[in-house]
C-alpha cells in the first residue's frame, strides 16, 4: 500500500530509506518542541498548553504535506515568527497574546485563499532559475550558521558581531566531534550516517555533561490546551495595527517557505526542467492549513521547515518521509521527556554537514553575467547576516530587476517580479 499510494520505487528509494529520512529530518527540528513553548510563554501563554498546541500543530500540517503533497517536507511553527509574535506583537507593541494569535488566524485564511487562487504557486514559478540555485545555497549557509550557533561554536560578539566561542566548553568539543564522526559516516558513505552520527553525539554527551536524562517518567498524558485554545479577539481585526501585524507575519512566511520549497527541492533534484517544485499547491496548502490549525490551538505561524534538507540528505523523496515525521510528533506528545534529551550540541553536526549538501546547486549558477551572479550572492550572503531566508530572497530579487532593467534586458523579468519588487519596497517602509 506505501509502495502504491508513495510510488516509492518510481522515485527511486526505499521504505527503510524514507523512515530513516523521517527519522533524520525529527531529530533536527525536535528543538521546536521546547524552543517554541520557552518563547511564547514570555507573553503569559501557558508553557505546558504551547508545548502540546506545538506538536499538534505540527503533526497536522505534516500529514497534510505527507498525504496530499506528497513530499517529503515537514513543518512546524517557524523560529523567527515565534520570536515575532511574542517580543514584537505582544511585549514590543503592548498587544495581548490573544490579539497576536487573531492576527496569525487571519494570516492562515489569506494563505487558503491565495493559495487556492494559485497566486502562492505563480510567485514560486516566477523566480528566476539562477535565483532558485542561489535559494539553496543560501539556504545551506544559513543551516549552517543555525547548528554553529546552536552548539556555541559562533557566539554574539559586541565588537564584531559574531565571533568564536570557546572550544573548550563541553557542547562544542561534542559538536565538532560529531562532525568529525558524521564526515567518517558518510565518506564510508553508511546509510543513516546523519542519524546515527546524532544518536552517537547524544550519548558521547552523557560523560561530557551536555546529555542529561530526563527526570520521572518518560511517558506521560500530553498536557491540556484548554487554557491557550482558540482565544482570539476578532473585535480588533479592522485596526491598523491588525494589518500592519498580519502584513509582516504574511510577508515572512510567504518567503521562508517559498524560499525552504525552492531550495531543498532543488538540492534533492526534484525541480521540473522549467524549475517548478513538484505539488506546489499542495504543499502551500500545508503550511496555510497549518497556520489556520496552529493558531486555532494557540500557537504561532506554522512552515515548511528548512530543516527537511536533513531528510532529503538522507534519501527522502516522498510523503512517506513526512508521514514518519508526523508519526514521531505524536509520539512526542506521550514521549516528551525522551525526545527532548537530545542536546542541540548533538544536532549540530547534521546541520553543519546539511548546510554544505545544500551548497552543491551553487555549480550551476551563471557567475559570468553579474546580472545573474549579483542576485544569486545577495541571496546567498544575506540569508545569514540576515538571519532570514525571506530577507534573503528580496535583496536578490530587488537586485535582479534593478539589475536587468539598468542594463537594458527588461524582457528577462517576467510581469510577477514587477509586482514582487513593489510589495518588497513597501515591506520595508512598514518595518
Amino acid at each position: 500500500m506505501l509502495e502504491k499510494y508513495f510510488r516509492i520505487s518510481e522515485n527511486k528509494t526505499t521504505v527503510r530509506t524514507e523512515v530513516l529520512a523521517g527519522l533524520t529530518t525529527f531529530m533536527t527540528m525536535a528543538y521546536i518542541l521546547a524552543v517554541n513553548p520557552s518563547i511564547l510563554s514570555a507573553t503569559g501563554m501557558d508553557k505546558n498548553a504551547l508545548f502540546t498546541a506545538t506538536a499538534l500543530a505540527s503533526l497536522a500540517a505534516t500529514l497534510v504535506m505527507a498525504l496530499y503533497a506528497k513530499l517529503p517536507f515537514a513543518l512546524a511553527p517557524g523560529m523567527g515568527l515565534n520570536a515575532f509574535f511574542a517580543f514584537t506583537v505582544v511585549l514590543g507593541m503592548g498587544h495581548s497574546w490573544e490579539f497576536a494569535l487573531t492576527a496569525v488566524f487571519i494570516e492562515g485564511i489569506i494563505f487558503i485563499l491565495l493559495t487556492a487562487f494559485n497566486i502562492r504557486e505563480l510567485i514560486i514559478n516566477s523566480i528566476p532559475m539562477n535565483m532558485k540555485h542561489a535559494v539553496s545555497a543560501g539556504i545551506g549557509l544559513f543551516i549552517a550558521f543555525i547548528g554553529l550557533q546552536n552548539a556555541g561554536i559562533i557566539v554574539n560578539n559586541d565588537a564584531v558581531l559574531v565571533g568564536l566561542g570557546s572550544i573548550k566548553t563541553p557542547a562544542v568539543i561534542l559538536a565538532l566531534t560529531g562532525v568529525i564522526i558524521t564526515g567518517v559516516l558518510l565518506a564510508r558513505k553508511v546509510k543513516g550516517a546523519l542519524l546515527i552520527g546524532i544518536f552517537a553525539s547524544t550519548l558521547i554527551g552523557i560523560p561530557l555533561g551536555v546529555t542529561t536524562f530526563p527526570q520521572g517518567h518518560l511517558i506521560s498524558l500530553p498536557p491540556s490546551i484548554s487554557p491557550i485554545f482558540f482565544k482570539m479577539e476578532f473585535h480588533n481585526i479592522f485596526t491598523l495595527d491588525m494589518l500592519v501585524v498580519v502584513f509582516t507575519f504574511l510577508f515572512v512566511d510567504m518567503f521562508d517557505t517559498v524560499g525552504t520549497l525552492v531550495g531543498v527541492s532543488d538540492k534533492a533534484g526534484m525541480l521540473s526542467k522549467e524549475g517548478k517544485v513538484p505539488n506546489a499547491k499542495q504543499a502551500l496548502f500545508a503550511d496555510a492549513i497549518g497556520t489556520t490549525l496552529g493558531s486555532m490551538l494557540g500557537t504561532s505561524t506554522v512552515t515548511t521547515y528548512v530543516e527537511s534538507a536533513s531528510g532529503v540528505a538522507e534519501g527522502g523523496r516522498t510523503g512517506l518521509t513526512s508521514l514518519t515525521v508526523a508519526g514521531l510528533f505524536l509520539l512526542a506528545l506521550f514521549f516528551a521527556p525522551l525526545f527532548l534529551m537530545i542536546p542541540a550540541a548533538a544536532t549540530a553536526p547534521v546541520l553543519f554537514l546539511v548546510g554544505l549538501f545544500m551548497m552543491s546547486p551553487i555549480l550551476k549558477i551563471d557567475l559570468n553575467d553579474f546580472t545573474e551572479a549579483i542576485p544569486a550572492f545577495f541571496t546567498i550572503i544575506m540569508m545569514p547576516l540576515a538571519y532570514s531566508i525571506a530577507e534573503g530572497i528580496v535583496f536578490g530579487m530587488l537586485s535582479y530587476v534593478l539589475l536587468k532593467l539598468l542594463t537594458g534586458k527588461m524582457k528577462e523579468i517576467s510581469p510577477v517580479m514587477y509586482v514582487l519588487t513593489v510589495l518588497f519596497l513597501l515591506s520595508f517602509f512598514t518595518k
